[in-house]
């Protein structure tokens, strides 16, 4: 294991991981960028379909931003009927968040041609491979959580 955290190999696999998220992101950026919408929209259509009902202080600490971040991208989504904002009924002040029909229907687009790439990818790189694949990101994953707790 030692041999694997050395400098160069570590460069290698950070550049690995920059040209696997280039690809990941690219097809779905291209269909984004024909509606003039970027990276952010995708990250909160994501959410909001993984979460229907998500409220947008459960948006902001998925996508760990500041209100101030996410407020002009969410509002154009809504201005272009893509996610809809409704008070929840436990309390009026919380804005539950969900897609619209084509809402949903975009999002499954990107999400199809994600879901493509990593099927593929699985399958090429094997079982034990997807599942060590997953244990890294989810590593990853847990270390920003914890850092965003600490701010």
């Amino acid at each position: 294991m030692s041999d694997l955290l050395s400098t160069p190999d570590l460069r290698a696999a950070m550049e690995a991981f920059f040209h696997a998220y280039k690809a990941f992101t690219a097809k779905p950026d291209e269909m984004l960028a024909k509606r003039g919408l970027a990276r952010v929209h995708h990250r909160i259509l994501f959410f909001v379909a993984r979460y229907p009902g998500l409220s947008v202080k459960d948006l902001l600490a998925s996508l760990g931003v500041t209100k101030q971040a996410i407020n002009m991208p969410l509002r154009q989504l809504m201005e272009m009927g893509l996610v809809a904002s409704q008070a929840a009924a436990h309390d009026k002040r919380v804005k539950q968040l969900t897609l619209s029909e084509e809402g949903l229907r975009l999002e499954e687009a990107l999400h199809s041609e994600q879901l493509k790439l990593l099927q593929h990818a699985f399958i090429q790189a094997g079982e034990s491979a997807t599942e060590g694949w997953l244990r890294v990101n989810r590593q990853l994953a847990e270390h920003h959580h914890r850092l965003q707790q600490r701010h």
